[in-house]
């Protein structure tokens, strides 16, 4: 008997797979139809309660001989395959905290169980054992949501790294400018030069949280000159239009 599970990195998803186990593909069938699109915190306490014969699972494929339940036409309580599957809900959802999902809000996509290869056991008196191969994938339920944001944010943040590039080097160039060096000396009785309260020395390339600031504060001011630029050039534009139709007299006109 071998056992297998396996994680799948992809976006906001997460998968595991349990291969070769010794429980009854029927009874995989009819536990994962119930679990399927469910939420995965109800399909853990689900499969907990019909391993604790809780709760029945309805059967609607396989009801050839199978007594009603409460609430059910058809049900039986499969323990054993419900164990597996509980072990195997738990296992995708460390894969999903692995990965940094949010665990309260996931939700199951995909489940299913398939037949596996049966291996003879025993002498010619042996019959077959029973094996099943069962796949879970879980999913964050607000992920598409999150990935919109992100992409917003993301083209925002571009936008604004864009024109703080754009004005970084005539603000550069005009800070760089405006920096001289400032030493002051005395002389002493013996005509040697000391250098007493020196001024720090600003040679050195200022920080770039400084650079930023000022970068920002220029942009800023050229795209309110570049306003009231454009402004001015309508009001004018306006008069222009008003003169060539009459509707203005010139000043010398009126008494």
């Amino acid at each position: 008997m071998a056992k297998n599970t396996t994680s799948k990195d992809s976006g906001h998803t997460a998968i595991a797979r349990a291969l070769n186990l010794p429980v009854s593909t029927k009874q995989c069938v009819e536990i994962c139809r119930s679990l399927r699109f469910k939420d995965i915190s109800y399909a853990k306490k689900f499969v907990e309660e019909v391993s604790l014969l809780k709760r029945a699972v309805p059967y609607k494929r396989s009801v050839m001989n199978i007594a009603h339940k409460a609430g059910m036409s058809a049900g039986r309580y499969p323990q054993k395959a419900a164990k597996e599957i509980l072990r195997l809900l738990k296992s995708v959802e460390a894969n999903a905290q692995a990965k940094g999902l949010d665990v309260s809000n996931l939700k199951i996509t995909k489940i299913l169980a398939n037949r596996a290869s049966i291996p003879l056991t025993g002498g010619r008196h042996g019959g077959a054992t029973k094996r099943t191969h069962v796949e879970v994938e879980v999913r964050e339920k607000f992920a598409k949501k999150k990935a919109e944001a992100k992409k917003v944010e993301s083209m925002v943040k571009e936008t604004a790294a864009k024109e703080i590039k754009e004005a970084a080097p005539a603000a550069q160039q005009e800070i760089k400018s405006e920096i001289k060096p400032e030493i002051k000396t005395e002389i002493k009785h013996d005509h040697k030069p000391e250098i007493k309260s020196a001024k720090p020395v600003h040679n050195a390339e200022p920080s770039s949280e400084e650079l930023l600031r000022r970068a920002q504060q220029k942009a800023a001011e050229l795209k309110k000159r570049e306003k009231e630029q454009k402004e001015t050039n309508e009001v004018s534009d306006l008069y222009e239009q008003l003169k060539k139709k009459g509707s203005l007299r010139s000043a010398g006109g009126r008494k």
